[in-house]
C-alpha cells in the first residue's frame, strides 16, 4: 500500500465518497467549514443548501426515510448545531440514520470561554442529548475509525443520528491515508433461538393473537407479511411501518391502536408479538388516556434491549434484528395457521368505520383525489389535521412511502424540507409534502430550495388560519384561546415570490384539477381553504342522505 498525503478535511470527503458511497449532503457554508468544501465540487458529491440548519437536518431525514442510506449534514459551529438540534431530535424518536458533521473551534480554545465566535461551552454535551453519540475529533488520523463507528451504528444496532465535530485547527492537518479498503460487513443479530421456540410455543397454542408491528420493521416487509400470514393473526402496523403488508392486507388493522375497537381486540388477545416497536404513546395511545392494555402474554424482539422492558409488561423478551429474527421465527411453522384472523381483522375495521367517522370523514376524498392521482407517491406530513386523519384513514403499496412528523418528537416545521430530501433521495417518484398554514412558517424558506433544486414536490397547505389542534385543545379543555389565531401570509404570492407555480382550492374537485398540473421539474403549491373544504364536504354529505 502506498501513502498518499492529504488534508484531514480531504481524508473526510474521500471517505464518506468513496468508502461509504455518500451521494448527497446538506449544509450551509460558513467560515469554520470553508475548509470542508475544498474539492467538493467535481467529487460526485451533490451539496444542497437549505435556507436553514433545520432544514438541512428535516431533508436528510426525509432523505434518509426515502431510501434507507443515512442523510448526511455539513454543519457550522455553534448556532448551525443549536438549529439543527430539533431535527436530530426527531430523527432519533423515529430512528432515523443520520450523520451531522460540524466544525468546532480550536482545541487549544475548547471550554475557556473567551467569547470565540460560534463558541458554546460543550457542543459535544449539547449534542450528545439528540445522538447516538457525540464525538470530538483530536486526532486526525482516528477519523476513519469514528466514520466506521457511525456507520457500524447506522448498520447493525438501532439507528439515529450521530455527530462528529472537527476542530478547525485539524481541517487542513496533513494525513496520511493508506488505500481504501472496504466497509467492514457488519451484520445485525438475531434473537436467541431457545426463545423463538419458546415464542413459537406460546403463538402455535394462542387462540386470540395479535401482532404489533413499528418502523423496526421497515426493511422486512417480505418476513413479516409471511410470519403475519403464517400465523393468521390480525396486525396493528404503526404510522413508520405503514405499508409493511401491502396496500389493503386483510389482516391489517393499520395504525389505529388508539381506537376502541382495536384496543378491545389487544385487551382480549392471549399472545401479543410485538417487534420493532416503542409501544410509545404516539401510535398506541394518540389520546392520552393510557387506554392501550395488554393482558395477554407479551412477547418482544427489538435490536435495543432496554426498549424491551418499557412501556408495557413483557412476559418474554428477545433481542435481535427484525427481519432475521422473523425469518426464523416462521421456521417454527411449517405450516399456516387458521385462527379466523381476516374475519376478525375484518370485523374489527368494519366497527372503527373510519370512513363515516366525523373525525376523518372530512380526509376522505383528499386521500382519494390524491390517490388517484397520484397512486406511487411518497406523503411526507408535518403535524397538521389531514396528516393525524391520513395517520388511520392511509394504506400504501410499501414501505417508505408515507411517514410525518406527528410521531415521537412531534415538531413543526418537518413536512416541507423532508419532502424535499425524499424527492432528491427517490427523484422517480412522485413526493407530497403534507402541510399546514401554521408549521409551514416554521419552514417556509425551503421553497427556495424547491425551486432552486428544481424539485417536483407537491405541497399540499391546509390553511385553518391558526393552530387548529391546539384551538381545540384549548377549547376542551376550558382555557381561553390564546396564541392561535395568527395571521398567515397571502400564500398564493409568497409562493409567485419565490417561482414556485400555486393554486388555491375549496372542494375534491379542484384538487384533483391542480394536481393534474403538476409540473415536472418545478414545486407546485396547492392551497386548500379548509373552511370551504368542509362546507364542500359536510353539503355533498346533507345532499347525499337527503330525502329526493
Amino acid at each position: 500500500m502506498t501513502s498518499q498525503p492529504m488534508t484531514c478535511a480531504q481524508l473526510l470527503l474521500t471517505l464518506l465518497s468513496q468508502r461509504y458511497e455518500v451521494d448527497t449532503v446538506f449544509g450551509i457554508p460558513g467560515v469554520h467549514t470553508v475548509a470542508l468544501y475544498r474539492g467538493l465540487e467535481g467529487s460526485g458529491v451533490r451539496h444542497v443548501t437549505p435556507r436553514h440548519e433545520q432544514g438541512a437536518g428535516f431533508m436528510a431525514d426525509g432523505y434518509a426515510r426515502a431510501t434507507g442510506r443515512p442523510g448526511v449534514c455539513l454543519i457550522i459551529t455553534g448556532p448551525g448545531m443549536t438549529n439543527i438540534a430539533t431535527a436530530m431530535g426527531q430523527a432519533l424518536a423515529d430512528s432515523i440514520p443520520m450523520l451531522v458533521i460540524s466544525s468546532v473551534n480550536r482545541r487549544d480554545t475548547l471550554g475557556r470561554g473567551q467569547g470565540r465566535l460560534h463558541e458554546l461551552e460543550s457542543q459535544q454535551q449539547l449534542m450528545a442529548g439528540v445522538s447516538r453519540f457525540s464525538h470530538t475529533l483530536l486526532d486526525p488520523d482516528a477519523l476513519p475509525e469514528v466514520l466506521a463507528r457511525a456507520f457500524a451504528v447506522f448498520a447493525s444496532q438501532r439507528p439515529g443520528p450521530v455527530h462528529i465535530e472537527i476542530p478547525i485547527d485539524l481541517f487542513d492537518m496533513p494525513v496520511q491515508m493508506k488505500d481504501l479498503p472496504s466497509p467492514a460487513r457488519i451484520y445485525r443479530p438475531a434473537a436467541d433461538p431457545e426463545g423463538l421456540a419458546l415464542a413459537a410455543d406460546w403463538l402455535r397454542d394462542a387462540q386470540r393473537p395479535l401482532l404489533l408491528l413499528g418502523g423496526g420493521c421497515i426493511d422486512a416487509a417480505e418476513a413479516a407479511r409471511a410470519l403475519v400470514e403464517v400465523l393468521d393473526a390480525p396486525t396493528v402496523i404503526t404510522i413508520n411501518a405503514k405499508g409493511l403488508l401491502g396496500s389493503d392486507h386483510p389482516l391489517d388493522l393499520g395504525a389505529n391502536a388508539a381506537l376502541p375497537a382495536v384496543r378491545k381486540l389487544a385487551r382480549e388477545a392471549d399472545v401479543v408479538l410485538a417487534v420493532g416497536t416503542e409501544l410509545g404513546e404516539t401510535d398506541y395511545d394518540v389520546v392520552f388516556d393510557d387506554g392501550f392494555e395488554l393482558r395477554g402474554r407479551l412477547i418482544r424482539i427489538d435490536l435495543d434491549a432496554q426498549q424491551l422492558v418499557r412501556n408495557q409488561q413483557v412476559s418474554l423478551g428477545l433481542v435481535g434484528d427484525a427481519g432475521r429474527s422473523l425469518a426464523l421465527l416462521a421456521e417454527h411453522f411449517p405450516e399456516a395457521l387458521s385462527r379466523r384472523g381476516a374475519e376478525r381483522t375484518a370485523a374489527t375495521l368494519t366497527s372503527l368505520g373510519l370512513e363515516s367517522d366525523p373525525a376523518f370523514a372530512l380526509f376522505v376524498p383528499f386521500y382519494a383525489a390524491l390517490d388517484q392521482a397520484l397512486p406511487e407517491a411518497i406523503l411526507v406530513g408535518d403535524s397538521t389535521a389531514p396528516v393525524y386523519a391520513g395517520n388511520h384513514l392511509v394504506s400504501r403499496p410499501q414501505v417508505r412511502r408515507y411517514f410525518n412528523a406527528s410521531t415521537g418528537y412531534g415538531t413543526l416545521g418537518y413536512g416541507l424540507p423532508a419532502a424535499l430530501g425524499a424527492q432528491l433521495g427517490q427523484p422517480a417518484l412522485p413526493v407530497v409534502a403534507l402541510v399546514g398554514d401554521g408549521g409551514v412558517m416554521f419552514t417556509l424558506s425551503e421553497l427556495a430550495t424547491a425551486v432552486e433544486q428544481r424539485l417536483p414536490v407537491v405541497i399540499v397547505l391546509w390553511h385553518n388560519r391558526g393552530y387548529e389542534e391546539i384551538r381545540r385543545y384549548m377549547d376542551a379543555h376550558g382555557v381561553e384561546r390564546c396564541g392561535v389565531d395568527i395571521a398567515a401570509p397571502d400564500f398564493q404570492v409568497v409562493a409567485a415570490g419565490f417561482g414556485c407555480h400555486a393554486a388555491r382550492v375549496s372542494d375534491p374537485e379542484g384538487l384533483t384539477r391542480a394536481l393534474a398540473t403538476r409540473p415536472v421539474d418545478a414545486p407546485l403549491l396547492i392551497e386548500v381553504n379548509a373552511e370551504a373544504w368542509q362546507q364542500a364536504i359536510t353539503g355533498q354529505a346533507h345532499m347525499t342522505s337527503s330525502p329526493d
